[in-house]
Formats: structure tokens, C-alpha cells, sequence
């Protein structure tokens, strides 16, 4: 199946108004090129774990009135559901992508994973330098995998809505964002590159 990238007018689709024109636009424009790149990623990621994985796509059911400001999918272990465990996230914002490791404060192990990412920070500092760590999956705000410091991570370990990203953001008008081949290399890669750390949070379960 051909893998599509994502335009200008898909980045756009977060500057409609009102919450039924923008959630049409993000079932028409990008859900359907989340399913081709998910359906993959999780292929290639159960190869890689030898254990099957399942494709979540963010359907924003809990929303009544406020329009999302980001869109995603995630791939996770769980057939059910992907917030109460640590997951593969590739989403939209309006002015960048976002290929994350995410750990949100859903994670009932929060605690234990957080004490095995302090114990293993010097390796995390050495994840290459244009990854970047989120504090809050709302935000678009990320600092690079240099400025991680302990404290940041104890907070993620001690604060019940503390979370912890770490990822890549990729710009829109790069040819990795509009050129669906490069953009699927470039996921697979950068959760390659996860996949050590997803294993240490997956050993805590």
C-alpha cells in the first residue's frame, strides 16, 4: 500500500475552527495515512520484541466542546487500550511531528520505571543529540536529550501527573514529514533507537 506523508493542509487541519469540522478533517486528512504507518510500525516493532503489538488511533472521545490542538497514534502491547502503558507515539501538531516513547501518568508503574531511567540516565544522555524529552504530552514544548537532568526525572518518578517523552520533532516542511517512504524509515529508526529504553519500562511490569 503506498505510505503518504503529511502537507501543509494536513498541519493546517489544527487551525479549524470548532470541534466537529476539525475532528472531520483529522478522520478524512490524517487518520488514514496513521493507518498505513501504523499498521506497519507495529509489525516491525512485534518483530523486533517478539511479541505481537497493537495500533491504538486517538479518537478524542472524551471532547465536548474544545477542538484537539494534536492528533496521534500509538502502538503498545495492549489490545485494549495504550495510556496505562508504555507505548510508541507518531502525531501532528500544527507545527511539527512527533515520534515519542511516551510514558504518561496514566502508567500505574510509573514509580519503578522512573527509578530504572535514573539508574540508566547516563544512557539516556547518550541517545543522539537532535532527540529531544517532553515533560507534558499536551505541550508542544520539548528541550534537548542534553538538558535532561536528574531532577527531571525524579519529578517524573514523585509527581502523579508528571510524564516522560523522549522522542524526535520533525518539521512540517521537511521532505522526512512530506515524503511517506523517508517518514516510515525515519519512525522505525527513531524507535529502534527506543527500543532499549521501552524494554527497561516493559521489565517493570
Amino acid at each position: 500500500m503506498e505510505i503518504n506523508g503529511f502537507s501543509k493542509k494536513d498541519f493546517d487541519t489544527f487551525k479549524i475552527d470548532g470541534l466537529e469540522a476539525r475532528m472531520g478533517a483529522i478522520r478524512e486528512r490524517i487518520q488514514p495515512k496513521f493507518q498505513v504507518i501504523g499498521d506497519e510500525l507495529k509489525d516491525h516493532l512485534a518483530a523486533k520484541l517478539g511479541n505481537e503489538m497493537f495500533l491504538h488511533i486517538a479518537q478524542h472521545a472524551r471532547r465536548s466542546v474544545n477542538p484537539p490542538a494534536d492528533t496521534w497514534l500509538a502502538v503498545a502491547a495492549n489490545k485494549r487500550g495504550y495510556k496505562k502503558h508504555p507505548h510508541f507515539q507518531v502525531g501532528l501538531f500544527d507545527d511539527h511531528m512527533f515520534i515519542w516513547l511516551a510514558l504518561i501518568y496514566e502508567l500505574p508503574e510509573k514509580q519503578t520505571i522512573a527509578k530504572t531511567y535514573l539508574d540508566n540516565m547516563d544512557a539516556l544522555k547518550q541517545l543522539p543529540e537532535n532527540f529531544v524529552v517532553s515533560l507534558d504530552h499536551t505541550k508542544k514544548a520539548a528541550m534537548p536529550i542534553s538538558d535532561l537532568r536528574e531532577e527531571d526525572l525524579i519529578r517524573f518518578r514523585d509527581v502523579k501527573k508528571a510524564e516522560f517523552l523522549v522522542g524526535k520533532h520533525i518539521d512540517p516542511d521537511s521532505s522526512t514529514a512530506q515524503d511517506g517512504d523517508k517518514l516510515l524509515q525515519e519512525v522505525k529508526q527513531t524507535c529502534d533507537t527506543l527500543l532499549p529504553f521501552y524494554k527497561l519500562a516493559i521489565s517493570n511490569r
